[in-house]
């Protein structure tokens, strides 16, 4: 202080003179003024009367640039090392070689657990130097975050692995304390299998790879799953290295699919296809395999460029053919159940892996197709005889029909010519009815054999599957297996009686039951049916015929053989009308042999004729010659139509 009033006074004493000069320079009209001397003119400023020796220009440099090394360059937002140097009950006072100290809230030092005393050292941040009351405001809190920043962006940058702590649940995953600073780790990046509980995770400790960073706004993931898969890759390649085929491995089961298992062999994948999973069908996984399940594989075969692994379980065990019991020979009858149905048969599984297939032929005994999909059900068990076996080529056919005997050995002894059964319908088709008598047996019955009386455009218009039906063996088939049966000959041919009944000419009354455009479908009595062509249907009055009418019909024409009859509403009434014209000129003709008579009779009995007979005489004459001109028929006109 003394030397800055020392300067202070030179610096005075050396402006002094030009103060007092300068008015006298501009002053050119007055004279100049003479000196007056003051008191203490001689002394001398410079000298300390505390007896203290003042520094010379040397030494005042040396001690201000010691004095200024003293203060320490402060920054905002910069790291600094403090020194504990005060703890109140709610802050720590930070001595950071500044004008001031700063104050830290307790708070900022709970993860010391109060461990803090008067001397350590910290790193804060300088917040800022001086707030609005003046104060120096630090924090450790920021300080740490501050370098746990700048430590995880390197990490990042070098794929180094750090360890953290899970604090806390969040919407899609964990948050993971690193450095003292908040990540997060998704939940698809905290296992190689899918996890739903994290709760689970929760205050553990685990390594985890920064994999992103945003230093924008200073957020960092991280992720344990890409630690797992490093280490699995390595593992892939010590294991591939050392793959050989025909390899028995121990794998745990990991996932199963509908299409196989895929088995952890420590830290790589392979897949067991559900054909190398069992020697017999299964139709999936789950029935031999289990979630977490240890099992012993055989390596089929391997790629080391797509790291995939084939395996084999069923290959561990020989093939059931191999081994097949002797009781299993060609006329054994065996058990088995339907795996697989086809259009040409099912297969049966005897034996795990051992099937034999019972073709549609070896069904039923019958020559009637058999669906197989209809006969077999997935799942069900069924007997058979074995027919063929071949080891050599794995092959084994079965047959059902043969547990019985052939039916159509002793044919003619049940079923004989001409003889009478109740059979059940079993299949229609457009041309006739397949008829099963009794298992094996059975025939069909021709659409023209089902009714004596009727046509049916279908046989369904008649019966219906599932119906009993009677009928008759017309013919025996026996090399191919066929019968030939009929169901209108249960009952006497009615056509000879019909004959009689409906001869031609004669007018029965009938009902239309169709109609098209070439004629209508007449039914008459006992249910026969007729058939009138469309010129017979023409009505006298012009108006046309529809179904239900009923109206007389004439028979014009009746075929035993064929079995038709055609009939005619048209001859009706124009055979009326030509038979009502025949009486009338009958009725005239008697009426005239009656007049030529009279005439005769007078002419025999009168010798002279008087002039009263003549006129009663030319009137008989001329009503003969009326009659006779009646008879003649008129111009232009044809004689009526059968």
């Amino acid at each position: 202080m003394e030397e800055n009033n020392i300067a202070n006074n030179e610096n005075a004493e050396q402006q002094a003179p030009a103060e007092v000069i300068a008015p006298a320079a501009t002053a050119t009209t007055k004279a100049p003024e003479p000196v007056v001397e003051t008191a203490h003119d001689d002394f001398d400023w410079s000298v300390d009367k505390r007896n203290v020796s003042s520094y010379t220009k040397e030494e005042k440099i040396k001690y201000d640039k010691t004095y200024e090394n003293t203060f320490k360059v402060i920054e905002e937002n910069g790291l600094l090392t403090g020194t504990i140097v005060g703890l109140t009950k709610t802050d720590v006072v930070i001595n950071i070689g500044f004008k001031s100290d700063g104050l830290i809230s307790l708070n900022e030092f709970r993860d010391l657990q109060g461990s803090i005393h008067i001397g350590d050292e910290v790193e804060v941040l300088v917040v800022e130097k001086e707030d609005r009351d003046g104060n120096l405001h630090l924090s450790r809190k920021q300080a740490r975050q501050q370098r746990a920043w700048e430590r995880i962006v390197e990490v990042y940058r070098t794929g180094e692995v750090v360890t953290g702590t899970v604090t806390s649940k969040t919407k899609g995953g964990l948050i993971v304390d690193v450095y003292g600073m908040e990540t997060f780790l998704p939940g698809s990046q905290i296992d190689v299998k899918p996890v739903t509980d994290y709760d689970q995770f929760v205050g553990k400790t685990m390594e985890f790879k920064v994999v992103k960073v945003n230093e924008a706004i200073r957020n960092a993931v991280v992720s344990h799953k890409a630690l797992i898969e490093s280490d699995i890759e390595q593992q892939r390649v010590d294991i591939i290295s050392k793959l050989e085929k025909g390899q028995v491995l121990e794998g745990t089961i990991k996932n199963i699919t509908d299409f196989g298992a895929f088995i952890d062999l420590g830290g790589l994948d392979g897949l067991l296809y559900i054909t190398d999973i069992s020697w017999g069908r299964i139709s999936h996984p789950s029935e031999v395999l289990a979630m977490d399940q240890k099992i012993n594989v055989v390596v089929l075969d391997f790629d080391d460029e797509k790291k995939r692994i084939s395996l084999g379980y069923k290959q561990l065990t020989p093939h059931p053919w191999d081994t097949l019991p002797a009781t299993i020979s060609e006329g054994a009858k065996v058990k088995g159940k339907v795996v697989n149905i086809e259009d040409y048969g099912a297969f049966l599984e005897i034996l795990p892996g051992v099937e034999g297939l019972v073709h549609v032929s070896e069904i039923s005994w019958a020559s009637t197709p058999i669906n197989a999909k209809e006969f077999f059900k997935l799942g069900e068990e069924y007997e058979a005889v074995v027919v063929t076996l071949s080891k050599e080529e794995r092959k084994m056919s079965l047959s059902i029909k043969q547990l019985t005997e052939d039916p159509w050995s002793t044919i003619e002894v049940k079923f004989p010519l001409e003889s009478r059964h109740k059979g059940i319908v079993k299949n229609i088709t457009p041309y006739g009815v397949f008829v099963e008598l009794q298992t094996g047996i059975g025939g069909m019955i021709h659409i023209s054999d089902l009714s004596w009386i009727k046509r049916f455009n279908h046989p369904s218009e008649y019966t219906k599957v599932g119906n009993e039906i009677d009928i008759v063996i017309l013919g025996i088939d026996k090399d191919n297996r066929k019968l030939s049966l009929g169901h209108k000959q249960i009952e006497e041919d009615p056509w000879n009686t019909f004959e009689t009944i409906f001869p031609i000419g004669s007018i029965h009354e009938g009902t239309v039951v169709k109609k098209d455009e070439k004629g209508a479908t007449v039914q008459l009595q006992y249910g026969l049916e007729a058939y009138a062509p469309a010129r017979h249907l023409r009505t006298e009055d012009d108006k046309p015929i529809n179904v239900e009418d009923v109206k007389p019909f004439q028979i014009i024409e009746f075929d035993r053989s064929e079995k038709r009859i055609l009939v005619s509403h048209t001859k009706v009434w124009e055979q009326a009308k030509h038979e009502e014209k025949e009486a009338v000129q009958k009725e005239k003709r008697v009426e005239a042999d009656k007049t030529r008579k009279a005439v005769k009779t007078i002419q025999s009995k009168v010798e002279k004729t008087t002039l009263g007979d003549l006129g009663a005489l030319a009137e008989l004459r001329e009503k003969l010659k009326q009659n006779e001109g009646d008879e003649k028929p008129a111009a232009g006109t044809e004689p009526a139509a059968e």
